[in-house]
């Protein structure tokens, strides 16, 4: 590692100049993971939120909870089976004004009062009178306890009764209410019990599958739900095919530099073949010091992505996890080493007799 260390500092004007490239594809990956994970976070943490485990669905609805329906008839093996750990749930899209005339997004999720999902004695209570209890962030738009919402299509009012850390579903901050209150705004009068999905909670000595199975229904871990999630899909696939892009980009660029620079250090490896050195030493050198200048400068840009996370406004869905980050780096440093592989056998067939002779 020797001449390794020593070519750094004679030509760190160079190594400089790719360092700085892949710590700017560093900082990109960066700032792309943790608009990936706040992306999926706002799309889904309201129902990652909720105390389930499984989520029962009409068949083929594919886990949207717009696309099932479900009648008491329906949810009634599920409680025979497990009693207090299964529960019906509804959940819908609507606009709503304040009394001042703004409108807002709900994502409202109904369930019974009683039910495991309104584990908290508050929410319970609150639910019982009909009214709303709004996840924190609708306290941002200056909606306070007391207030009315007006549910658009429906025009009824529903008091506001509380706040809590609902989380958003669809990228909709969610607000619950009763089962009984929602079946109203979305069914009207003649809602006969419907709803969406039960939700269960698995007691561990039931076979979920096959109790769904029996009843025709669809049974999804809440993990797997996740993908019904309005755009949940698709903005994954995006993501993950841009961080793609990235690392095979990484690759491109340290590939081509390596090559550039093997080709002029061609003398410098004959030379050092010439005087006994090994072809498994050279090579070991020669990735060594990339793997040097690889990983200070992918730790640079990932610093700087979170140094300029934090400066990211709330109204953005940013949200940076360590294990992305690291994911992303190790993925950032094995592309580029793996695209430093080109040039191994260029090293591999250096002559040293040809390398002297071709530089006097």
């Amino acid at each position: 590692m020797y001449l390794a260390l020593r070519d750094l500092f004679v030509a760190r004007g160079r190594f400089a100049l790719v360092g700085a490239v892949i710590a700017l594809v560093s900082l990109l990956a960066g700032l792309l993971s943790g608009l990936a994970t706040g992306l999926v976070d706002d799309g889904i943490s309201g129902l990652r939120r909720l105390p389930l485990t499984h989520l029962a669905f009409q068949d083929g609805s594919g886990a949207e909870f717009t696309r099932s329906s479900l009648d008491p008839e329906q949810l009634a093996p599920w409680q025979d089976r497990l009693g207090d750990d299964a529960t019906p749930v509804g959940l819908s899209f609507f606009n709503a004004r304040t009394s001042e005339g703004t409108t807002v997004d709900l994502a409202l999720l109904g369930t019974p009062p009683s039910s495991f999902l309104a584990h908290d004695e508050r929410g319970e209570n609150a639910l019982e009178e009909g009214g709303l209890v709004l996840s924190d962030a609708f306290a941002d738009d200056g909606i306070e306890v007391g207030d009315e919402l007006t549910v658009v299509g429906p025009d009824i009012a529903l008091p506001v009764l509380g706040f809590t850390y609902g989380g958003s579903y669809g990228h909709v901050s969610i607000a619950f209410t009763s089962l009984e209150t929602w079946q109203h705004l979305v069914y009207g009068e003649d809602h006969r019990g419907r709803f969406n999905a039960v939700a269960l909670r698995d007691p561990g000595d039931v076979d979920l599958a096959a109790v769904a199975e029996e009843n025709g229904m669809d049974l999804y871990t809440k993990t797997d739900a996740y993908a019904g999630s309005p755009g949940f899909a698709a903005e994954s696939a995006t993501m993950s095919l841009i961080r793609g892009f990235l690392i095979v980009i990484s690759a491109l660029v340290i590939g081509a530099f390596f090559t550039v620079w093997t080709v002029q250090r061609t003398h410098q490896i004959g030379l050092l073949k010439a005087l006994g050195a090994s072809t498994a030493y050279v090579v070991r050198d020669a990735l060594g010091q990339l793997a040097i200048v690889i990983t200070i400068a992918t730790a640079l840009g990932m610093a700087v992505a979170v140094g300029a996370g934090s400066l990211v406004g709330g109204d953005a869905p940013f949200r940076l996890e360590p294990a992305s980050l690291l994911s992303s780096a190790a993925l950032l440093i094995g592309a580029g080493m793996l695209g430093s592989l080109v040039a191994l056998r260029r090293i591999t067939r250096v002559d040293p007799a040809i390398a002297l002779t071709a530089q006097t």
